[in-house]
């Protein structure tokens, strides 16, 4: 495992170690699943950005499809 260190503003810390004390862990502790928990929001933000540009890119082939599909439910012989 490795160190960091880092300078917060003391309203921060002063929170951290309240709401650390709150749930019975240490300011560490605290601020380490505070940190896995932003990674967690990062990831799924940036996958849902991946999934975004991607339909963008093939929207206009699945408009295309979806009014083929459309036209086969509202005539069956076609």
């Amino acid at each position: 495992m490795k160190a960091i260190s880092l300078k917060l503003p003391d309203t921060l810390v002063a929170t951290s170690e309240q709401c650390a004390e709150a749930l019975g862990l240490s300011r560490a502790e605290y601020i380490r699943q505070a940190i896995e928990h932003m990674n967690v929001e990062t990831r799924n933000a940036l996958r849902t950005r991946r999934m975004q540009r991607a339909s963008q890119k093939v929207r206009k082939e699945s408009m295309r499809v979806n009014a083929e599909f459309a036209a086969t439910e509202r005539d069956p012989n076609a």
